[in-house]
């Protein structure tokens, strides 16, 4: 064979590889789709304080592992014990004030009667003057001072008995439960031992301390973060082609590797996907939109996210932000799984050299 014979030949080769290669890669992005833009996501939340305080003691540190429950700091309980005494006092101040209206009430109520029987008899006093008066017995002035004195006595009766319609109403249901003073502060009292319970911060999960900014003495502001809680529970996020997604649903099995584990292929599946992206939301601003342009005669693909959950444990837990490799196995068939495999095992490798 001559050397031209054998170029030929070498160049034919190269170009059935090349597009052996190119056909296999377009299949294997629909039905074998891989990805490397995967990372691992965990809940972190930031702990703060709903009271503002001095800090009395820190129980974690950083890295701390913690349960759901375990007290993580507190704060000076001093200033907030001395507000559920005041609320205390003016609870039970309030319950005397209304035993004392009680008792107006009550002698407003003899006065009451007292003043009846005086208009009453003043009354009859009246019509015994009015029928002297007719048989002109009596002067005239006598009649005028006793029919005063009969008004004066029912005036005393309305005053009296509007006195005891404010008593009542200053003192308000009898009923403890239904009486709109006590229950104002029986609220000041419940809110004044809330914030009391709220000088211990607590962990709302199992997780990881990161990030303390505390220490003794420290004045801690309400809802601003004193240190950031990682939880255990890990998320796998990976983005994907839309087009590699077409045949991915809820349920498809999944292998992911991790550059921390190297040569370890985790079985895993989809649990959902995301229902878009950033670039997908329009912020309301008055303003007209602003097409995107671009000069690429091709565009890039768009990506989209979806979320993978192992089928087994970790060695360890892994920090947020780790990154890994998903495959995701659109196809069920056979020769569909042993290239998937043969990828995704190949990458697991590849983590031993980058």
């Amino acid at each position: 064979m001559t050397p031209e014979q054998k170029f030929a030949r070498w160049v034919r080769v190269s170009i059935a590889s090349f597009l052996l290669m190119f056909v296999y890669f377009i299949v294997a992005d629909i039905w074998i789709p891989l990805t490397p833009d995967a990372t691992v996501m965990r809940v972190v939340t930031p702990v703060s304080a709903r009271v503002s305080g001095y800090v009395a003691a820190v129980h974690v540190h950083n890295n701390s592992q913690v349960k759901k429950g375990d007290v993580l700091f507190e704060l000076d309980p001093i200033p907030f014990r001395n507000k559920v005494e005041a609320a205390q006092i003016a609870l039970e101040q309030a319950r005397l004030s209304n035993q004392q209206l009680d008792a107006q009430i009550v002698a407003a109520q003899a006065s009451l009667k007292t003043a009846q029987l005086t208009a009453r008899n003043d009354k009859v006093t009246l019509d015994r003057y009015q029928r002297l008066s007719t048989l002109q017995n009596v002067s005239q002035s006598d009649l005028d001072k006793v029919r005063t004195t009969w008004q004066s006595s029912e005036q005393s009766v309305a005053n009296l008995d509007a006195n005891i319609h404010n008593l009542r109403i200053a003192r308000g249901e009898r009923d403890e439960k239904r009486n709109v003073t006590l229950q104002k502060y029986r609220n000041a009292l419940e809110e004044a031992e809330l914030n009391l319970s709220w000088t211990k911060v607590y962990a709302q999960a199992d997780g990881t301390v990161s990030n303390v900014q505390l220490s003794p003495g420290f004045y801690a502001s309400s809802g601003v973060a004193a240190l950031a809680l990682v939880n255990n529970q890990t998320d796998i996020v990976a983005d994907f082609r839309e087009k590699s997604l077409r045949h991915t649903h809820q349920g498809t099995d999944a292998a992911v590797v991790f550059d921390a584990f190297p040569g370890h292929v985790f079985r895993a599946h989809v649990t959902s996907s995301d229902a878009g992206i950033l670039a997908g939301q329009e912020a309301v601003n008055g303003e007209l939109s602003e097409p995107e342009t671009s000069n690429r005669w091709v565009r890039d693909a768009q990506r989209m996210r979806i979320h993978v959950a192992l089928d087994e444990p970790l060695p360890k837990h892994l920090p947020t932000g780790a990154r890994a490799t998903v495959q995701l196995y659109n196809s069920e068939g056979p020769f569909a799984r042993f290239f998937s495999g043969l990828q995704i095992h190949l990458v697991s490798l590849l983590h031993y050299v980058y």
